[in-house]
C-alpha cells in the first residue's frame, strides 16, 4: 500500500499534526477514523497514536530535497537550535525537581522565580532562531506564536503550561518544532542527540 502524500492534502495534514503531536487526545472519532481506516494511527484507551507508517508518511511529506539551499538554510537554523534546547530540558527538569532531587512543590518563590527567569533567557534565545526559520520553512512561523501563548497562560498563573503533555505546554511545542526539523532534516535521534552533545560541547570551549 502506497503511502500517502502531499496530493491527499486533508490526509497528509492529519497524519503530519499526529506524528509532530505525538498523540492525541480527546479529538472526536470523525476526526481520527480516516486515520484509523488507513493504517495510520491506532486508539489506545483515550488516545489516538501514530502508527510505524504514519511516521514514515510524515517523513516523506516533510523531507526538504537533499543538497538543496533549503535543506542548508534550515540545517543552519537547526544547529542554532540544538544548544538552546539543551537548556529548555534543564529549565523543565528544574520546575519539576529540585537540584538535591526532591520533587519541586511550588512553596519556594524564590526558587520558582530563578527557573522562570531561566526560561525567560531562553524563550530571548529562540526567537532568533525561530525568525530565521520562518524565511526558509512554511508553517514555522506558528511555533514562536505558540510558545509565547503558552508563556502567557504560564505567567497568569496556570504552571501546567509550562511542562504538561496534556496541553500545548511551551514544553509540548517545542517537543513538536523538534520532531519537525528532524523529519524535515531527515535526521535520526540518535544522530541528533549526537549532534546536540558535539555543539553543547563546543559553545562550552
Amino acid at each position: 500500500m502506497d503511502l500517502p502524500d502531499a496530493s491527499d492534502e486533508p490526509l497528509a495534514e492529519a497524519v503530519v499534526d499526529l506524528v509532530l503531536r505525538g498523540m492525541w487526545r480527546g479529538r472526536p472519532e470523525s476526526e481520527h477514523r480516516p486515520l484509523v481506516d488507513a493504517g495510520l494511527a491506532m486508539v489506545k484507551g483515550p488516545v489516538v497514536l501514530p502508527t510505524e507508517r504514519a511516521k514514515a508518511a510524515a517523513a516523506q511529506i516533510l523531507r526538504v530535497p537533499a543538497g538543496s539551499e533549503q535543506e542548508e538554510r534550515i540545517t543552519a537554523a537547526y544547529e542554532a537550535f540544538l544548544p538552546v534546547n539543551r537548556r529548555i530540558r534543564d529549565v523543565c527538569t528544574a520546575w519539576q525537581c529540585r537540584p538535591d532531587g526532591t520533587a519541586n512543590d511550588h512553596s519556594d518563590d524564590v526558587y520558582d522565580a530563578g527557573v522562570r527567569e531561566s526560561l525567560e533567557d531562553v524563550h530571548e534565545s529562540i526567537q532568533p532562531v525561530l525568525r530565521r526559520l520562518d524565511r526558509v520553512l512554511a508553517g514555522s512561523g506558528q511555533y514562536l506564536t505558540a510558545l509565547e501563548a503558552a508563556l502567557d497562560r504560564f505567567d497568569d498563573g496556570a504552571l501546567e503550561w509550562l511542562a504538561s503533555p496534556l496541553c500545548d505546554s511551551y514544553h509540548t511545542v517545542w517537543m513538536r518544532l523538534h520532531q519537525e526539523l528532524l523529519l524535515v532534516l531527515g535526521i535520526s535521534r540518535a544522530e541528533d542527540e549526537a549532534r546536540e552533545e558535539e555543539l553543547v560541547t563546543r559553545s562550552r570551549g
